[in-house]
């Protein structure tokens, strides 16, 4: 079996988490929630039906949820031209699949985001596919993304590695048996993805890429 590098793009490979973070709080506020930017911030990398379950509550007037996700959608995608990558992302995709690693995304964007985002990373020619919202009927932390990519990839839980920046990445990987790395540049604290599940954590890509020979990853043996 291949090995597959699996990774979450929000807050792991692109620099969107602040502006998910204003843009659901707004869309919130202008429905009459007061919700906290922190709050938020803890929520993200939740698809927005469980982002909202997570910040509303169960007990929540539903009918709402799709009138709060356009209204999120339609104040985000005013930055969809400008998402940008964090530093070494595409250098880090490029050496792994350099290295015979089978690339998957896997995250909850979808549309017309998700082709920014891609655009964004701008290394399509080394990503061989996408776990999206649109393939999975639960979101992270469930493992059905994780799973997703795993079948992408047609590789076996034991020989990928998830990278991801928030704890609903940690525990879907946990949760479908592959080991997770964690990142920082989501803005989570370390202890927070440790105690999720993170067997390592780094400060973000570039990080990464530089210990990539004494990496999690260095210890995966090859096909």
């Amino acid at each position: 079996m291949a090995r597959a590098a699996l990774f979450d793009v929000d807050g792991t490979l692109v620099d969107t988490n602040h502006l998910h973070v204003v843009t659901w709080w707004e869309a919130l506020r202008q429905a009459g929630h007061d919700v906290t930017m922190h709050d938020v911030h803890g929520a993200i990398g939740l698809g927005s039906d469980d982002l909202l379950a997570h910040l509303l509550g169960e007990d929540r007037d539903q009918d709402q949820d799709a009138q709060l996700s356009a209204a999120h959608t339609a104040l985000y995608g005013t930055y969809f031209d400008r998402l940008p990558s964090f530093e070494g992302a595409q250098d880090l995709l490029r050496e792994l699949a350099a290295r015979d690693w089978r690339i998957v995304l896997a995250t909850s964007a979808g549309g017309p985001e998700l082709k920014a985002l891609r655009r964004a990373i701008d290394a399509d020619d080394v990503i061989i596919g996408v776990a999206s919202a649109d393939d999975v009927s639960e979101g992270k932390p469930a493992p059905d993304p994780v799973h997703r990519a795993l079948e992408l990839a047609e590789a076996d839980a034991s020989d990928a590695v998830f990278v991801g920046d928030t704890v609903w990445d940690m525990k879907a990987a946990a949760r479908a048996g592959v080991r997770a790395v964690g990142v920082l540049c989501g803005g989570i604290p370390r202890t927070a993805l440790e105690e999720a599940g993170a067997e390592a954590v780094y400060d973000g890509p570039a990080d990464l890429l530089g210990l990539l020979d004494t990496s999690v990853l260095a210890q995966m043996h090859r096909t």
